[in-house]
């Protein structure tokens, strides 16, 4: 099913390892659900990898349509070059082939191509209600047809897709029923020091300081009051400024690194000012 103890950078769990092997084996797509900086998108990283697979990325947006990843049609570009052969001398060439405008989506070059490729489709729960349906329909197929040439993309092989979501709105329960799906939790602190050990440039991060700097984050998490929680990307980079400046944790220095809302900046700091006080 692949060899995962020789993925660079991601510790993946085991029981999250047997739902892609179950994904892979079911061929249905993996619906992948926790908040950001629990390593959804580095799971597919990490599953090319393994299975020495290319990887495709379709990053949603609130407007995206199914079709727009099987392929897009370029009717503004055929228009004007018509234009332009109708008004040219004679002798020019002929109208192209409207093959000429198509491009195919990240769906589409995953039908088409000759090897099995893993597909991130991210953020599904940010498009719109039709989605997750209308693409699920093309998956279950595996293939689609082209309006324009009535030609029809069948896939070479099935790849593995793995989605996400932040959990932002509820998905369509048809849609829940054709997926599998694995929460994927913030990592424990112990969890954590394991995803740390991978990366490099903490060298210079003393133990006890990587300690304190530790208790310190999880403390900031633990604050029911913010916003938004900083994440696993937010402490390399806050971990990475202490290691190269040899600055203390307890001071909270960088704080820009770990909160990016004003708000829960200030509380913090006021939080803060009264935990030093009570001890």
């Amino acid at each position: 099913m692949g060899d995962w103890n020789h993925v660079n950078g991601y510790l993946i769990r085991p029981e999250l390892q047997y739902a892609v092997e179950a994904a892979l084996t079911l061929n249905k797509p993996l619906l992948l659900r926790g908040e950001p900086g629990t390593g959804k998108t580095g799971l597919a990283q990490a599953a090319a990898q393994a299975l020495q697979r290319p990887l495709l990325v379709w990053n949603l947006k609130s407007d995206a349509k199914a079709n727009q990843g099987l392929y897009q049609y370029d009717g503004v570009r055929r228009l004007y070059d018509s234009q332009l052969l109708r008004a040219a001398v004679p002798g020019r060439p002929r109208p192209k082939d409207l093959t000429a405008y198509l491009h195919l989506g990240q769906l589409g070059q995953a039908f088409v191509s000759h090897e099995p490729v893993v597909l991130l489709i991210d953020g599904i729960d940010k498009a719109d209600l039709d989605f997750p349906g209308d693409l699920l329909w093309e998956l279950e197929r595996g293939q689609f047809q082209i309006a324009e040439t009535g030609a029809v993309i069948q896939a070479r092989h099935p790849p593995l897709v793995l989605l996400t979501s932040n959990g932002e709105k509820e998905l369509p329960a048809a849609f829940l029923r054709r997926c599998l799906f694995y929460v994927i939790p913030f990592p424990e602190k112990d969890e954590m020091r394991a995803i740390l050990s991978v990366h490099t440039g903490l060298d210079a991060l003393p133990p006890d300081r990587l300690d304190r700097a530790l208790d310190v984050f999880y403390w900031i998490r633990s604050l029911t009051t913010l916003q938004k929680k900083p994440g696993t990307s937010e402490l390399l980079d806050w971990l990475h400024a202490l290691a190269l400046t040899g600055a203390e944790p307890d001071g909270l220095p960088y704080l820009g690194t770990l909160l990016k809302l004003e708000g829960d900046w200030e509380k913090v700091r006021q939080y803060w000012k009264g935990r030093q006080h009570d001890h």
